[in-house]
């Protein structure tokens, strides 16, 4: 009678491994196991992050990673939520998130970070308890003092402007924005900012917007647009107005969507960095970071093609904004 009872113990323990053996080997990935890296933009259809996701997929494609790529048709906080929602469930390796709202976004990212699931974001930053690392595409500082020395030299350092963004609540225009301001109360205390309309990322409605500012600022001398779609959405709408020359357009964009408005004389600067290299730089880091060659602390990261990249505590910086003109607008397609 005293077997019985080691036999039942025996029993009950071949159980428990039978049960629990195939969890432990779940939580294990295999060494070669291919990664999956999600790529999400602001909104998929807009020209900007269409030419990011050519250079996510080179890199992709280097690196031998599954990439996906989704994000709403119109930029939206919520739409964005539910994606990276979608992918948490699906268990991909790593998130690489440009926020259209990044405090909205935060909690998303932190539940996927729970999940083992590694977060960067690009172009647009969360809060950094909710990611890794930020790709930035160029500092603040960078940006808003190049805008804002442009606009300077086009106005003769007087005068009134207005500035279309792409929405209110994304953190680098935000970001844009104070260096855009601190930039002009420094260098241009003679220049006036009027007003700051959203365009939510639509060319069409940046060219209303733009139109609007006119009518209601007769003495307005620049539009400075910093988000790409509003580019030719003001240019079009200064083309349609007659006002060419009197009100200069200058802002972040693609050099294709505006070569026909710089070579006009209608849109003077076209500020940007290489889309493709910020798509590419994002998805290498990622595979970094996923595989642990990417670290806390790190100060440099070497990228295949884009040479040594610089770390500024959290911040990869792919460089610094570049400046199309008349004058070299052909030399570039994308």
């Amino acid at each position: 009678m005293k077997k019985l009872p080691l036999l039942l113990a025996c029993c009950l323990g071949l159980v428990f491994l039978a049960v629990t053996a195939p969890t432990v080997r779940a939580a294990a990935a295999p060494a070669n196991k291919k990664l999956t890296v999600a790529l999400l933009p602001k909104s998929k259809g807009n020209a900007y992050f269409v030419s990011v996701k050519a250079g996510a997929e080179k890199a992709a494609k280097e690196l031998g990673v599954d990439l996906l790529f989704d994000g709403p048709t119109e930029p939206g906080a919520a739409k964005q939520n539910e994606i990276v929602e979608n992918w948490i469930a699906l268990g991909v390796d790593v998130i690489a998130a440009a926020c259209e709202d990044g405090k909205s976004l935060a909690t998303v990212l932190r539940k996927a970070q729970s999940r083992g699931i590694k977060v960067i974001t690009y172009d647009a930053d969360a809060p950094a308890d909710a990611r890794s690392f930020f790709i930035n595409q160029a500092t603040a500082q960078g940006i808003g003092e190049t805008l804002m020395d442009e606009a300077a030299r086009l106005s003769g350092g007087s005068g009134e402007f207005a500035i279309i963004t792409a929405s209110l609540t994304a953190q680098n225009m935000i970001d844009w924005q104070k260096q855009i301001e601190i930039r002009r109360a420094a260098k241009y205390p003679n220049m006036k900012m009027v007003a700051i309309r959203p365009c939510d990322d639509l060319k069409d409605k940046a060219q209303s917007e733009a139109t609007a500012l006119m009518a209601a600022n007769p003495n307005l001398k620049l539009i400075m647009n910093i988000c790409s779609p509003a580019v030719p959405g003001a240019a079009e709408a200064v083309k349609q107005a007659g006002k060419t020359g009197k009100v200069k357009v200058i802002g972040l964009g693609l050099p294709n969507e505006n070569r026909a408005y710089v070579k006009a004389g209608v849109t003077d600067s076209v500020i940007l960095w290489k889309t493709e290299d910020l798509g590419r730089l994002t998805v290498q880091a990622a595979v970094a970071l996923a595989q642990g060659k990417l670290k806390k602390g790190d100060t440099s990261f070497a990228s295949a093609g884009l040479g040594t990249i610089e770390i500024q505590g959290d911040s990869i910086l792919l460089g610094k904004p570049f400046i199309f003109n008349a004058g070299n607008i052909d030399q570039f397609n994308f």
